[in-house]
């Protein structure tokens, strides 16, 4: 799925665009969280900040003065009326060569004295003892639900029906369209009855299978997604499904439970056509 506007935006663009117009909201994050860079530590703080880029979801940006074991090397040293600088956080008493990371160094504005650092950069990231999964951490304000449900979901691709099931949980996240989880047996192995283009239904059966796809993400809500590629009618649909074997505890009943893209597909929910 496409990323927030706005999210491929450089280092120093990102930085002047922070200090011209404001962070969309910030607060104190009121959590130990912690960086590895290199095999060291190199913050760990109960200081950090969410900073909310775009209305998405938050970052957490770190004070400076919780950097421990790294040199702030300023690279790009900007005007100091637009209140930053892009720095490399290089690992004290380390030779050349070896981990270092990138750095926004806020100087000004409701930012001052923090640091962002882009997720990447870092070895990982720890909120309290538990490794934040995904680029960014949970917002405060999201939630997700997974409810148990027996209305009928059905899967269609160009009027093939590719799943019929009224074993489903769907999962509710804040802000963002349900998501209908379906049990493995209602998709793998099921015949495809294709109607007839006059109408009455044609009895032809088609084999459609899903291919497991390279494709992984990783969601701070649900924990790491595989993904299915779906070949019906001689077309393969790429990474039209995902699920996850391990999810978090709060997506538990989520589990092996596989999942369409409504974008892909046509999703029917007790009879009634999604948009797409």
């Amino acid at each position: 799925m496409p990323g927030p506007p706005g999210g491929n935006l450089s280092l120093p663009e990102l930085a002047a665009k922070l200090c011209t117009q404001g962070p969309v909201k910030q607060e104190p994050a009121n959590r130990r969280v912690r960086g590895v860079l290199g095999g060291i530590w190199v913050f760990d703080t109960l200081e950090a900040q969410y900073v909310w880029e775009h209305p998405y979801f938050p970052f957490f940006y770190i004070p400076i003065r919780a950097l421990t074991g790294v040199s702030v090397d300023i690279e790009e040293k900007q005007d100091p009326s637009r209140g930053f600088s892009i720095a490399n956080l290089v690992l004290s008493g380390h030779g050349p060569g070896l981990k270092s990371a990138k750095a926004i160094v806020f100087e000004g504005g409701p930012l001052d004295g923090l640091v962002k650092i882009p997720h990447g950069s870092l070895d990982a990231w720890y909120v309290e003892d538990e490794k934040l999964l995904g680029i960014h951490p949970k917002d405060p304000y999201r939630r997700v639900d997974c409810h148990a449900s027996s209305r009928e979901i059905r899967i269609e691709v160009d009027s093939a029906i590719i799943a019929e099931s009224r074993n489903n949980v769907f999962l509710y996240e804040t802000g963002l369209r349900p998501r209908y989880y379906l049990s493995p047996s209602a998709i793998m192995g099921q015949s495809i009855i294709l109607p007839d283009s006059a109408g009455p239904i044609d009895e032809t059966h088609v084999g459609a299978f899903l291919i497991p796809s390279k494709t992984s993400t990783v969601c701070p809500y649900k924990g790491q997604a595989s993904y299915y590629h779906l070949v019906v009618r001689g077309k393969t649909i790429e990474d039209v499904a995902w699920y996850y074997t391990y999810p978090t505890p709060e997506s538990a009943p989520i589990r092996n439970m596989v999942c369409f893209y409504n974008e892909k597909v046509d999703v029917f929910v007790d009879g009634e056509k999604e948009e797409r």
